[in-house]
């Protein structure tokens, strides 16, 4: 797979394109790349997902993070795991809003020269979403590609969305987002120096710095499974304001407690896989009532990722 940053880097005779923003690559972007994936195998044609970032509603609605289920780097490598060849990361900009459908249109066949066109029933391209499905529907037509419209999919009920895995995350329902995702939610980042508290607990933590536009799950404390050094390691991680400790509340602090982990973490990268919601975040009288409930989410959480055979 090759993850490109611009349009303009890559011209193809033909191709399978689908257009998105893919946030999270859930189960409903899934259903659609295997379907234009085996189709493509078939025509022998590269299959190419141009995508964008920032995100249009980021620019258009002025949303703020934290926003992104997967960061553009997380997407072009789920996207390319599900048969991409080609993973564009499109600028998006208020002067890219204003292209009109028919120029859209116009550049993508110079660049790409796509025989085939896959989108979801609620997509449109171009300027105040004027290319939208009759649109398409005549266009293919007139610029003789095939367009495939790929229904949504339901999971527990309800169609999944990537806002759907947004309102989980922000609930702390990390159960309901995996159901969106076909997969649990994960969330990377670098470990910086901490206050200790952790170690001098006998409980030390992995003080994650995350990326800033990155969602993530309510406060709360949580059985994960981290990924260390290529290795999966069961691990409590908890998202807050360490109540115990901390007098003033500022942005929550993510911090891992790795289960029978012994070494240096400092400056590593490490992934965090969320498999459930253990409990609330909680003001302790002390230190000593504080570890008390460590320990029973340690056993808890062992006993959830056992039984799921994780970690």
């Amino acid at each position: 797979m090759q993850h490109l940053q611009d349009l303009s880097e890559v011209r193809l005779e033909r191709a399978s394109l689908t257009i998105g923003s893919f946030d999270g690559v859930h189960l409903g972007h899934q259903y659609l790349l295997k379907k234009m994936v085996r189709r493509a195998k078939r025509s022998d044609l590269p299959v190419v997902v141009l995508t964008f970032y920032p995100h249009p509603s980021v620019v258009l609605r002025q949303r703020t993070p934290p926003f992104y289920i997967t960061a553009p780097d997380e997407k072009a490598e789920l996207l390319g795991k599900e048969g991409a060849h080609y993973v564009i990361t499109q600028t998006f900009d208020l002067e890219f809003s204003r292209v009109e459908a028919d120029d859209f249109l116009d550049r993508l066949t110079a660049q790409l020269g796509f025989t085939d066109l896959w989108a979801g029933e609620d997509f449109a391209l171009g300027h105040q979403r004027r290319g939208n499905r009759h649109y398409l529907e005549r266009e293919s037509q007139a610029r003789n590609f095939r367009y495939h419209l790929v229904p949504p999919v339901v999971a527990g009920g309800e169609v999944v969305s990537s806002t759907r895995v947004r309102e989980a995350l922000r609930s702390g329902d990390v159960a309901r987002a995996a159901t969106y995702l076909g997969r649990s939610f994960e969330l990377p980042g670098v470990v910086q120096k901490g206050a200790g508290r952790g170690k001098k607990l006998g409980i030390p933590t992995a003080n994650l710095k995350i990326w800033e536009e990155h969602a993530y799950p309510a406060v709360g404390v949580y059985a994960c499974v981290a990924e260390v050094d290529g290795e999966r390691r069961q691990a409590v991680t908890n998202i807050g304001y360490r109540p115990t400790f901390e007098d003033e509340h500022h942005s929550p602090v993510v911090e891992a407690h790795i289960l029978d982990f012994e070494g240096e973490l400092y400056g590593k990268e490490i992934k965090l896989e969320f498999v459930d919601r253990l409990r609330d975040e909680m003001r302790f009288s002390g230190p000593e009532k504080l570890l008390e409930q460590i320990e029973k989410d340690i056993r808890r959480a062992r006993s959830l990722l056992e039984q799921q055979s994780l970690g």
